[in-house]
């Protein structure tokens, strides 16, 4: 008999669903590919129909999948959450009143009733009885660490979780053996290594839990050698952070509002202590705020290393396991793994609240049910990532002609050999294929890509693809083989969340002066002979891009390879900025049309720009989409 778990994130950003059957991840998705709304908070009622029809296609009951469930599983306890909540408030009362009294109400309706609200979603979907449905709560940190640990490839492993905050915990250790996982040690509200990096990222001018990779791209344009830096560094520990010998943080609330206020942090008195005021968004990003970025981003690795360094002490394992907001961090990542404290690292792809979703059906699998782990493969048991919808080829046919759009037709090898050819001419390429991504990169199914050798390649993505800033850096896809050939460290990273070095021989030396340059300067100075992927302190985060998870997109790599000697491309996720990566057939071609993107390859099909119809909408689609 099998047993078959839905898992469900929801109500504070990114809402997801996964499907698990015997404790494989079958199927995973977030909600905002499917409702076009970034970070969409929402019940995911449309991923959970997603996760339904996946299983109804594989072996489930057509008429009543519902009734096959072994479970409903939510990632936290929502009770937790509002004791939290009503303690902060009395904490720190009478500040935050007002926020009191917005809150309170949204969670009287919707957040307390959980259970009810749960129940009330699914049987839009099918009549199921209350008394027929096992409905689980595992706490938010605990669904991190099943989302990293029963995934990974290790029998036994540390587990280290950090992120804003859960119910009260903001960040954990734990002890992976089997199918246990044993809690070890916790961070509370309102000390948080997530809310800190937040805090910066709200002062530096990108929007909270949306902007933090922006701040972690920002940081390498921080002047290493300048005093300024080392005086930030300063400051935050003087004034804002205590960090203990075991990573343990406190946070001086003097200075920051997210506790009960409705902005991260106390403008007036970070004013006073930096000696300028708070970006505003989409002006321009002055030297100082680099400066910034690259203090907190400091202060932050060190952080995660006394974490880690903590968790190797109570566990001693050679193994360890991430997840949790701060895992997407893939600068620190790299340097944890290249400090070799544990001889191996694995993260959770979608590290963030929607990984929860995976992690509390894999715990209710596991803990609930007492079921032992299977052997996950010649990798890890996310099967690449490669989890959510796929589209069929009459899907794409018939949207196709719903827009008059003209293809042509290949069979993989040759489609492989064209688009090899239209990158080699300096051409950008979207390509979707297959099953979406899960998590926030694109792995090669939903990408744009292009040729990592063009020096112009990174600005004229950025500007006139993407739609973002200009230092935005973009990520390599390499064959998994030819990694070595690239980097220093040659690390296997097939879900791009670990940062290595380019390799010296490949590198341009920096100018003298270069540390005193403004931000363009720096940007379009060539510092390798893969520039459109190299960062300007040399790193990259990399993607391996393997054969056994993603046949078609290592042919494509080979492809290029044997036209250029260059077995790596540039890959980024196929969106614009402020909207979520392409969901459906009609996304991919939608946002290809608003874009100076030249071809576009979904499935076997080809679409040349300069062959497609006129495309009718303005360009004041762009004003609709938030600008962070």
């Amino acid at each position: 008999m099998t047993t078959t778990i839905l898992g469900i994130s929801a109500f504070y950003h990114d809402a997801a669903a996964a499907l698990v059957r015997d404790g494989e991840v079958l199927f995973a998705a977030q909600e905002e590919r499917f409702t076009r709304k970034k970070h969409d908070p929402s019940f995911p009622s449309n991923a959970i129909k997603a996760c339904l029809n996946y299983y109804t296609r594989n072996g489930g009951s057509k008429d009543y999948p519902l009734a096959d469930l072994a479970a409903v599983v939510f990632y936290d306890k929502a009770l937790l959450k509002f004791e939290r909540l009503l303690e902060t408030y009395y904490a720190f009362a009478p500040r935050g009143l007002s926020q009191f009294l917005s809150a309170i109400p949204v969670w009287i309706r919707e957040k307390m009733f959980v259970r009810k609200l749960i129940l009330e979603e699914l049987r839009k979907l099918e009549p199921i009885e209350k008394k027929n449905l096992t409905l689980l709560f595992p706490e938010h940190h605990l669904s991190h660490a099943a989302s990293a640990f029963y995934p990974s490839p290790f029998r036994e492993s540390a587990i280290l979780t950090i992120d804003g905050v859960g119910e009260w915990a903001t960040a954990s250790i734990a002890h992976g053996q089997g199918r246990d996982i044993t809690i070890l040690h916790e961070l509370r509200f309102p000390h948080s290594v997530g809310l800190l990096y937040s805090a910066f990222t709200y002062y530096v001018g990108f929007k909270v839990n949306s902007g933090e990779y922006k701040l972690m791209g920002l940081a390498p344009y921080g002047d290493p050698t300048s005093d300024r830096v080392n005086k930030f560094i300063n400051i935050i520990h003087s004034h804002l952070l205590d960090v203990k010998h075991d990573g343990s943080v406190w946070l001086n609330q003097d200075y920051f509002d997210y506790a009960v206020g409705l902005r991260m942090v106390k403008e007036g008195k970070w004013e006073e202590l930096f000696g300028f005021p708070r970006r505003k968004p989409e002006t321009e990003i002055n030297q100082e705020y680099c400066d910034l970025a690259l203090a907190i981003q400091t202060v932050t690795e060190d952080i995660v290393f006394k974490m880690a360094t903590t968790a190797k002490r109570l566990t001693g394992s050679d193994n360890l396991c991430m997840a949790g907001g701060v895992a997407l961090n893939c600068v620190a990542n790299g340097k944890l793994l290249k400090a070799q404290l544990f001889r191996n690292l694995w993260l959770q792809p979608a590290a963030g609240d929607a990984g929860g979703a995976v992690g509390a059906a894999l715990a209710a699998y596991h803990i609930y049910f007492e079921e032992e782990r299977l052997p996950c493969g010649s990798m890890d048991g996310m099967n690449g990532a490669y989890l959510g919808p796929d589209y069929s080829d009459l899907d794409v046919e018939f949207m196709a002609a719903k827009f008059g759009a003209i293809f042509e037709r290949f069979d993989e090898a040759s489609l492989c050999d064209r688009v090899a050819e239209l990158l080699d001419g300096e051409f950008v390429v979207g390509w979707y294929q297959g099953r979406a991504e899960w998590g926030p990169r694109a792995l090669g199914n939903r990408s744009i890509l292009a040729d990592a050798r063009n020096p112009e390649m990174q600005k004229k993505l950025n500007l006139k693809i993407k739609y973002r800033e200009s230092f935005r850096p973009f990520a390599p896809s390499v064959l998994a083989e030819d990694a070595c050939e690239f980097f220093q460290e040659g690390y296997v990273s097939p879900y791009m969340l670990l940062i290595d070095s380019v390799n010296g021989s490949r590198r341009v030396p920096l100018p003298e002066g270069y540390n005193a340059m403004g931000l363009k300067d720096k940007l379009y100075f060539i510092r390798s002979d893969i520039p459109a992927v190299t960062h300007l302190d040399y790193s990259a985060r990399v993607q391996t891009v393997h054969e056994e998870t993603n046949p078609l997109y290592h042919m494509l790599l080979r492809s290029f390879k044997r036209r250029t000697g260059c077995g790596l491309i540039v890959n980024t996720s196929f969106n614009v900025r402020g909207e979520p990566i392409v969901g459906k057939p009609e996304d991919a071609y939608t946002c290809f049309m608003r874009t100076e993107m030249d071809y576009l390859v979904i499935g076997n099909l080809l679409f040349d720009k300069r062959k497609q119809p006129p495309w009718q909408e303005s360009d004041d689609w762009k004003s609709k989409y938030e600008l962070d």
